[in-house]
């Protein structure tokens, strides 16, 4: 719950003042109710949570599919849920690689050999994130991709030491 004094929402644990009188920043804390009312305190609710990464506002679902408008014969494309996701496991599967691309650079030029356990570790990754794009193409709605993404997407392996 929020408190509003004149129409300003007051944050909590924070000093006020209100008709020459000073309060302290714990006052709203340590109040009840009525001592709110009493010099004109009202308690709103607050406004309704939703996830922004997946909606923009509640209830409104943002869309799972790129979407194209034309202004003044530009076009303009935004991605869609699917591509902003699908960008994110590509950008955390490169970080990823990247950190021993190393080892493939002094292949190439010393012909020296990647050592197994990074070679494994690099297949992983690229095999975890190939899954990641089949689940997340194969979502069908915004509910399924939130579960996705929170709960049932593969783990990343452990980079080997």
């Amino acid at each position: 719950m929020a408190f509003k004094l004149d129409g300003k929402t007051l944050p909590t644990d924070v000093a006020f003042t209100s008709n020459g009188i000073n309060y302290p920043a714990n006052w709203l804390r340590l109040t009840t109710l009525d001592e709110k009312k009493a010099i004109g305190i009202t308690e709103v609710a607050d406004a309704p949570w939703y996830d922004q990464r997946f909606y923009t506002a509640v209830d409104t679902p943002k869309s799972l599919a790129d979407t194209t408008k034309t202004v003044d014969s530009v076009t303009y494309t935004t991605d869609g849920l699917k591509t902003k996701w699908l960008k994110i496991q590509k950008t955390e599967a490169n970080n990823l690689l990247s950190v021993d691309d190393w080892y493939v650079t002094r292949k190439a030029e010393k012909e020296v050999a990647i050592p197994s356990s990074i070679a494994t570790y690099r297949d992983s990754v690229r095999t975890i994130y190939e899954t990641r794009k089949s689940e997340i193409n194969a979502v069908s709605d915004v509910a399924a991709l939130i579960t996705l993404v929170d709960s049932t997407i593969t783990k990343w392996p452990d980079l080997p030491s």
